[in-house]
């Protein structure tokens, strides 16, 4: 029994940690970098003010994670983020393939409590910012409703991923909020001020067929006149969590002190919104259906954006402008909402794509007047029309990486975040990103330490690609279609298209690539032909350009519509290459090509987009010369994606034993080898909400087998679906040669494998 005399003062309990490195806020930034930091061996303290992690991710908020692959909507292939946040997607498709919100608010959490360099602070909100200079952070004071406890931080470094930027505000850190003018840095596409300046809030809600009719009395405080909701006809009784990302409000309020008053009016609409969907009689398909779910927080777009010593602005976005010190990218459009939002007459969005990713530089990520203090998620420093891409999780799960691994350079080498901008620092940070999976455009791994580089590979087979055989279900060519291939510098390649026709018609078939070397977007006609077609089926369509390709990059076979012709598709599918369509994914385009209206900064293109498996078959083609794009030295190129090249090595579709040898002239020492593998980086494996019919990609080595130079089996893994895998050889081997044996994952997709690293450690 605990017994306690009156006493005059009392004191709460307070606890003191140290630490390298603290990081508020525990959204899906903040979450990669306290993972990414520790994994460095940093000791991190992550302060989260909510119960569970991943922001607007988690269960609290249930938004997907997207970023540079934008639904598959954009013409931005191959651009799922990598590191850490392509680490817990992956896992999230492995274990949660209906997109259950509680399921991923474990997978993150278990990926935060696995680094014992972690301590995780729940429940804690953090409320006070202790100074030893002006320029600097000493301490951070937090409490935790539920234990009672004061803590008091105190490290080198602090790191805000708060969203609303508490810690950087206390600190003194300069930052902006709401639209810049057009004329500051002369972006086209900044708002006016009826559109307004600020993105507002959302706040979802689920239902579920019950089997049986429900009634639904309104709480008296929810929107009876549902006419004020100017788009009202377009709910339906179907669309439900962030379908209805358009429920918005709180753009003309202060997103940050006004949230409580925000969530209130969300509140009045969305059971407004179901009482009209449940009682108007309009929707009887809603008879059996409940509220199961409404969200207690809103998700927040924009609130404070802190200054760095650069600013990204619309025209790095538009026209990917290069950075020396780019450490991530974006994507996503530039997604500017109506500050009325759900009251406005208004779409609920205004969306441009750019024809490809960007990168984001490192001068974006620290503050410019306080020295030891990181900025990431929407916190980084970039105008509000720029901030409309670079807000999205994924990408600010991605900057977080970035933050992290400087952070980590910070500790080691007793520096602060200002310092690693400089040139020695700055390129280990990129090549120490490289090495845990972040993807940076332009910048390529080059490791003096792997022992890969240095060796003699050879292959069992190569894909030489001469046909995707004739063995799928007829194509109706009602859109165009185009086939995306790595081709060489040189004369473009023959292919041959299988075709039936209805009536005689005509087939025109184009030869493209992207303006912009590494991007995706086929706006560029190399070629053309035309082919007139008599009615039939099975006919062999030659097509032979006379172009000539000056650099290796994709091209596009596009197959112009035509309802009369039906091509034939192959099931096979292979690393590296895919089909695409012309036209619109209605979740982040309203038409198959982007036309401004007016000049506000942004391109005309057309977008060509993937289908999702499982449709999106490949068309059957053979191809003269064969594509010789697949070659055993891209295992050490420093790039595990494609890019202007599927950056992998693919072994025939024939190879039994597919494998890779790496031999050296002496023998060395391995203790551990990197190995990347193909989980179909264009997938953007939304994580919630949706589900998806895989829960491994289609292209990933399940099984394989590591084996010295005396064939002794060293190391086996089965099931994998991972990305990268990290095989520990304890003892470390003394051997002239590395035999990895891989297996193809199915029939209809060859063995790849897209880097091969190796290290004595």
């Amino acid at each position: 029994m605990l017994k306690s005399d009156a006493q005059a003062d009392r004191a709460l309990k307070s606890i003191d940690i140290e630490s390298d490195l603290v990081i508020i806020g525990g959204g899906m930034a903040g979450s990669c970098c306290a993972i990414t930091a520790a994994r460095q061996g940093l000791r991190v303290v992550l302060v989260q003010d909510r119960p569970v992690l991943g922001g607007n991710g988690s269960s609290e908020v249930r938004l997907w994670i997207l970023g540079a692959t934008s639904h598959m909507g954009n013409n931005n292939r191959w651009a799922r983020e990598g590191g850490v946040i392509n680490e817990i997607l992956v896992e999230n498709m492995f274990r949660n393939g209906a997109g259950n919100p509680v399921i991923f608010d474990t997978i993150v959490l278990e990926k935060v409590v696995a680094e014992p360099n972690i301590t995780l602070l729940l429940n804690t909100a953090a409320f006070e910012v202790t100074k030893s200079a002006p320029d600097r952070i000493a301490a951070v004071r937090a409490f935790c409703s539920q234990n009672s406890t004061m803590y008091e931080l105190s490290a080198p470094l602090f790191c805000d991923a708060s969203g609303d930027g508490v810690i950087g505000f206390l600190s003194g850190a300069a930052f902006r909020m709401g639209a810049e003018s057009r004329d500051e840095f002369g972006e086209k596409f900044a708002p006016s001020a009826d559109y307004g300046e600020l993105l507002g809030h959302s706040l979802y809600f689920y239902t579920k067929d019950v089997g049986r009719p429900t009634r639904f009395v309104p709480p008296s405080y929810a929107l009876r006149d549902i006419a004020k909701i100017p788009r009202y006809r377009s709910f339906n009784a179907k669309d439900h969590g962030c379908h209805l990302w358009w429920i918005e409000y709180g753009g003309r309020l202060d997103t940050v002190h006004d949230t409580e008053t925000i969530k209130w009016e969300l509140w009045k609409v969305v059971y407004g919104v179901w009482d009209y969907i449940k009682n108007s009689g309009e929707f009887p398909e809603a008879l059996n259906r409940t509220l199961e779910w409404v969200g207690h927080i809103p998700g927040k777009r924009e609130s404070r954006r802190f200054e760095g010593p650069t600013m990204l602005v619309q025209q790095d976005v538009v026209e990917q402008r290069p950075h020396d010190d780019a450490v991530s990218f974006g994507g996503w459009a530039i997604d500017l909402h109506p500050a009325d939002g759900i009251f406005s007459e208004k779409p609920g969005c205004n969306q441009w794509h750019a024809k490809g990713i960007y990168p984001i530089p490192y001068r974006t990520m620290f503050s410019r007047n306080v020295n030891n203090l990181f900025l990431t998620g929407r916190l980084i420093s970039a105008s509000h029309v720029a901030f409309g891409s670079t807000r999205v999780m994924a990408t600010c799960a991605h900057n977080g990486q970035a933050v992290a691994m400087a952070a980590a350079i910070c500790h080691e080498q007793r520096l602060d975040p200002p310092d690693v901008a400089k040139t020695a620092p700055l390129g280990e940070l990129q090549q120490r990103l490289l090495s845990t999976g972040q993807y940076i455009p332009g910048v390529a791994l080059a490791d003096p330490n792997d022992l890969a580089r240095q060796a003699m590979l050879t292959v069992s087979s190569e894909l030489q690609l001469a046909e995707l055989v004739d063995n799928g279900p007829l194509l109706p060519l009602d859109n165009a279609w185009a086939m995306m291939v790595p081709l060489a510098a040189g004369p473009a390649p023959r292919i041959t298209l299988v075709v039936d026709v209805d009536h005689p018609a005509e087939l025109v078939v184009e030869l493209r690539i992207c303006s912009r070397l590494g991007s995706y977007t086929p706006d560029m006609t190399l070629a053309t032909q035309t082919t007139d077609l008599a009615a039939g089926k099975n006919q062999s369509v030659s097509i032979q350009f006379d172009a000539h390709i000056r650099t290796p990059q994709y091209a596009f076979y596009c197959v112009k519509a035509n309802p009369q012709v039906s091509v034939h598709t192959s099931e096979q599918r292979a690393t590296g290459v895919l089909s695409v369509t012309s036209g619109h994914e209605k979740k982040v385009a309203s038409s198959g090509k982007q036309s401004p209206s007016a000049d506000i900064g942004v391109d005309t293109f057309e977008l060509w987009r993937p289908v999702r498996r499982p449709g999106g078959r490949n068309l059957a083609i053979r191809v003269e010369p064969p594509l010789e794009a697949f070659a055993a030295t891209s295992l050490t190129n420093g790039i595990a994606r494609p890019t202007t090249a599927p950056n992998a090595w693919v072994a025939d579709w024939q190879d039994a034993s597919p494998c890779v040898t790496l031999q050296w002239p002496e023998p060395q020492r391995v203790g551990r080898i990197e190995l990347s593998f193909d989980t179909d980086f264009d997938h953007p494996m939304e994580s919630v909400l949706m589900g998806h019919p895989e829960d491994v990609m289609p292209f990933c080595v399940r099984n394989y087998r590591v084996y010295d130079d005396q064939e002794k089996l060293l190391h086996e893994q089965q099931g994998n679906y991972q990305t990268r895998n990290t095989v520990r050889l304890l003892p470390a081997a003394e051997t002239c040669s590395l035999r990895i044996a891989v297996d193809a994952p199915h029939d209809g997709v060859p063995a790849a494998l897209m880097e091969v690293r190796c290290y004595a450690d």
